[in-house]
């Protein structure tokens, strides 16, 4: 096998498996020790993976947290695809929870008509429900100012006293080990609150957030039901969590 097929196989299943041992690649590929080895060690100088004892493991980023109003410029199509996704399995007379976000403000105008009761950490959500007439409560609390979400022990207190049909979340980062994580703890504790206090979850994302991981976990991967637009290798692995929306306007 050539390096390259060799560098190839070993990103494949790092990728799969998160991690593998010298001695299984040199099973393998039927390659020495020594070129395993010098393998791995190229391929971490090249960022691919991390070194450990007696093999390699995947190399993951620690996700920073955008503004709002970043936020809302990245992947505009595909969040309007998901937001309608997501807002057509709302049914009337339910109470969801919309949590701060960006694709989750995108779900309000297709609830219009709608006769269900928003619960929301939003501060715009909260403005664009009422602009449209749906029965909104706004959470009490502190307001982040980059992403205008209301977090903190006031809010996390209030939510706990809710009960919802279900709950719409966004996230920063999904990893198929690690989970549901975000860069910020009181937005972190909001989330696993509603996830705790919903019949059913949802998490919307663009694919770009498959494969990442930030500083804080939400909560385990099977929490959620997760909706997208495109079939990855990261939400293949997925599949029975996973909605994905093929067909695109």
């Amino acid at each position: 096998m050539l390096t390259e097929e060799r560098y190839a196989y070993i990103i494949r299943q790092i990728n799969q498996r998160n991690t593998i041992t010298v001695q299984e690649l040199v099973d393998t590929l039927h390659h020495s020790e020594s070129t395993i080895r010098r393998d791995l060690s190229q391929l971490e100088a090249n960022g691919e993976l991390v070194r450990i004892h007696g093999g390699a493991k995947r190399k993951v980023a620690i996700s920073t947290e955008d503004t709002m109003e970043e936020k809302t410029v990245k992947n505009a199509q595909d969040k309007q695809l998901i937001a309608k996704a997501a807002a057509d399995i709302v049914q009337d007379h339910e109470v969801i929870y919309l949590d701060a976000g960006t694709t989750t403000f995108e779900m309000i105008p297709y609830l219009k008509d709608k006769e269900i009761t928003v619960v929301t950490n939003g501060v715009p959500h909260a403005s664009l429900l009422t602009d449209l007439k749906i029965e909104t409560i706004l959470l009490g609390g502190k307001i982040k100012q980059n992403t205008k979400a209301i977090i903190g022990t006031l809010a996390q207190e209030q939510m706990g006293n809710y009960r919802f049909s279900r709950a719409f979340l966004g996230m920063n980062s999904i990893d198929k080990e690690i989970g549901y994580t975000t860069p910020d703890l009181e937005e972190a504790i909001m989330k696993k609150v509603a996830i705790a206090q919903t019949t059913e979850a949802y998490v919307l994302t663009d694919p770009s957030k498959f494969g990442t991981i930030s500083f804080v976990k939400v909560s385990d991967i099977e929490d959620c039901t997760i909706i997208t637009t495109q079939l990855t290798e990261e939400n293949r692995a997925l599949a029975n969590l996973t909605r994905v929306i093929e067909e695109r306007t």
